[in-house]
């Protein structure tokens, strides 16, 4: 059974198409992330689920509806925007008890203020929140309906670390009480954090599908990620553990290598040798970050 059905998308603008031939589904209870470069095809294929937006080849139904048929899903899908949707001189309080009084649900709005943290701050005005209060806000609105399933666009952009732990915890009660949701972002961290599983899309098309292990799996290539010291002695680094090293930024470092009890061994005795103190090591292959350089050649998110 599934929540949210792509089958073979198309969306063109003339004779480009931004989305071409995307299938994947979302399960109840599950939380997929979509991923991509700029121009990836990610908003297309999230507009069209939202309904804003027909296709114009393929199949896409949200709970078993087409989108575009508000009669059909109404409360029961959530959308989450980034900008809110809400007057700049309406409180926070006032904005969830409107959402909420459109599906009947008008005592709720209390409840929802304060899942999201924001129930010291319900007489503040929409102008005055940080942008870190108007996304959790957003979210907020989003869940007036207790919607089946619910679409989130980078829900912890500009939130502080205390209100991504909120977001987070939202997310992972919403999964719990099987809640669908589909999750777009540009911060591959948060992605890690919060995705059951992963979509990537590139160039308008998947071009993979699977939880961060499975993904990890199928590209094959092992990596060693270390943090040090800017200027380590790349090349003498290289000869002494016998395998590729880079630097990916300043202060960090890619060994080109699986990792290895032995390899690992050798890195952290070379770096002893030279009195470089070890900052931080990733064994598992790069971390999300560089699965998707690897996937889309290292374009933003």
């Amino acid at each position: 059974m599934t929540a949210i059905d792509v089958v073979d998308l198309v969306v063109a603008y003339g004779e480009r198409r931004a989305v071409d031939g995307v299938s994947f589904a979302v399960a109840p209870g599950e939380v997929v992330v979509l991923l991509g470069p700029n121009g990836a095809g990610k908003t297309s294929t999230v507009e069209t689920l939202e309904g804003y937006r027909r296709p114009t080849a393929g199949t896409v139904r949200v709970l078993g509806a087409d989108p575009s048929d508000q009669t059909a899903l109404g409360r029961r899908a959530g959308i989450m925007l980034q900008d809110g949707g809400v007057y700049p001189s309406m409180r926070a309080g006032e904005a969830v008890a409107l959402f909420c009084a459109y599906y009947g649900r008008r005592s709720a709005a209390a409840t929802l203020l304060d899942r999201v943290g924001l129930t010291d701050r319900a007489r503040t005005t929409w102008r005055q929140l940080s942008g870190g209060e108007r996304q959790r806000l957003s979210l907020a609105l989003a869940l007036a309906g207790e919607p089946e399933v619910v679409f989130l666009d980078e829900p912890t952009a500009g939130v502080d670390l205390a209100g991504r732990r909120i977001v987070r915890g939202v997310v992972r009660e919403l999964a719990d009480r099987g809640v669908a949701m589909l999750l777009t972002t540009h911060e591959l961290g948060e992605a890690e954090r919060l995705a059951d599983r992963l979509v990537i899309l590139d160039d308008g098309r998947v071009v993979a599908d699977g939880t961060l292990a499975d993904l990890r799996d199928r590209v094959g290539r092992r990596e060693v990620r270390f943090d040090a010291r800017p200027g380590v002695d790349l090349d003498r680094l290289a000869a002494s553990l016998g395998v590729p090293v880079r630097s990916a930024e300043p202060g960090r470092y890619v060994v080109e290598g699986a990792g290895s009890p032995g390899l690992v061994a050798a890195l952290t005795a070379w770096l002893a040798d030279e009195g470089i103190t070890l900052d931080g090591l990733d064994t598992a292959g790069g971390g999300l970050e560089a699965l998707f350089d690897r996937l889309t050649g290292g374009t933003d998110a």
